[in-house]
């Protein structure tokens, strides 16, 4: 069988094993290679399979610390009706080059949110991996069900102030189209909290520290992004903005317990813009980041997922030089994006970009390559013709 992509809209329906490996096989490289730190040597990543969980969880490995790893992750291997995601394959591949340099890599496949997942991963933790130093929060995820109740709650990208109208690439087509985003309700707006939010990352946190799992002086991180003026309208103060400031209200309070209990500490950090499966789907943010790449790129401070991730342990988290936090005890890893000179380039080229030329005036092309290496595709030393066997694929186990 012959793998192709299949793109509709902002959502790959096709990923390619291969591609997935040597992908992670890239990212590990570029750590082996990077400037090393030393770090924990537990670490649970919950949302480990793709974009900056997976980033994170290489460079635990292969960064310096040599982290054993424990990844979860809801995701789909190959079956009648479909080929595997990429996630899938990326665990698979991640354990295999981990267990050759003699590391820990448990992979656990479910729904995060649930009691049942969360059980299981306490429980392999008490009885056969030792207690916890480094947890990181990275899950994006498009509903919940919430395990008290068993309500069903959707997250919506939409405006919490305003309807909203923006240009958007639709990487299917190579179009630059435009979308407009409706204003949320009440409902819309808590909906999302509780699958964006800080809830659960809560949950994790007091479930682990109830069951003794963490060490003394452990850290938990959540992921979140903030973004420029340009984004504010579907991002800050859209209903995915009201769930991160949700996400950094629920950091205070772990730090708080954390601190009083294990001397550990809660925070978020606030990355950069980049190409992951989640942020393919925000309208504007793709013609955003095209162009934000092709700023930074000329500058030369672009960094995709791992090359962040790298550093923010590397020069931040994990350095000698404590790190530094913003007034709302946040880690600024987008602290590039934001210089003055990028933005005032960004916003020049905004306005002068149409339909006809923002392949030109942005870096669309480098930004449609990252989404596709996401997803196996259009990486150097991958044969694409080659047949795969899929007996192979459908016995390979995460």
């Amino acid at each position: 069988m012959r793998f192709k992509p299949e793109l509709i809209k902002g959502m790959a329906k096709t990923a390619h094993p291969y591609g997935c490996r040597k992908e992670v096989l890239n990212q590990i490289e570029y750590c082996k290679k990077a400037k090393q730190f030393n770090g924990p040597k537990k670490a649970l990543i919950i949302g480990a399979s793709s974009g900056f969980g997976l980033a994170t969880r290489i460079s635990l490995a292969f960064g310096g610390a040599k982290a054993d790893t424990i990844g979860v992750s809801f995701e789909t291997g190959f079956t009648d009706r479909r080929t595997g995601t990429a996630g899938w394959y990326n665990n698979i591949f991640f354990k295999e080059f981990a267990e050759k340099e003699g590391l820990i890599a448990k992979n656990f496949i479910g729904d995060a949110f649930s009691y049942e997942v969360k059980a299981n991963v306490i429980d392999y933790i008490k009885k056969e991996f030792g207690k916890i130093d480094l947890l990181i929060y990275s899950l994006a995820a498009p509903r919940r069900k919430d395990p008290k109740t068993g309500k069903i709650y959707d997250s919506t990208l939409k405006t919490t102030s305003e309807a909203f109208s923006g240009p958007t690439i639709d990487i299917e087509k190579d179009e630059l189209i435009t979308t407009k985003i409706n204003l949320a309700t009440e409902e819309e707006i808590e909906a999302t909290k509780k699958v964006m939010g800080g809830e659960d990352w809560k949950d994790w946190c007091e479930l682990l520290l109830q069951n003794d799992c963490l060490s003394d002086k452990a850290i938990t991180i959540a992921y979140s992004y903030i973004g420029s003026p340009r984004t504010y309208k579907i991002y800050k103060e859209g209903t995915i903005g009201g769930a991160k400031r949700h996400l950094e209200n629920s950091a205070l309070e772990i730090d708080k317990e954390w601190k009083n209990k294990i001397n550990g500490k809660a925070f978020v950090s606030v990355n950069k813009a980049l190409v992951t499966k989640a942020s393919a789907f925000i309208p504007s943010f793709s013609l955003y980041a095209a162009i934000l790449y092709k700023v930074m790129k000329e500058k030369g401070l672009h960094e995709n997922c791992i090359m962040q991730t790298q550093r923010m342990f590397n020069e931040k988290v994990y350095s000698i030089n404590p790190a530094e936090f913003d007034e709302a005890g946040r880690l600024r890893m987008d602290d590039w994006e934001l210089r003055e000179d990028i933005q005032s380039e960004v916003n020049d080229l905004w306005e002068k970009i149409t339909p006809d030329n923002f392949k030109t005036l942005s870096d669309y092309e480098g930004y449609k390559e990252e989404f596709m290496q996401l997803n196996g595709f259009e990486i150097n030393g991958v044969n694409y013709e080659e047949d795969i066997d899929i007996e192979i694929l459908k016995n390979l186990e995460p």
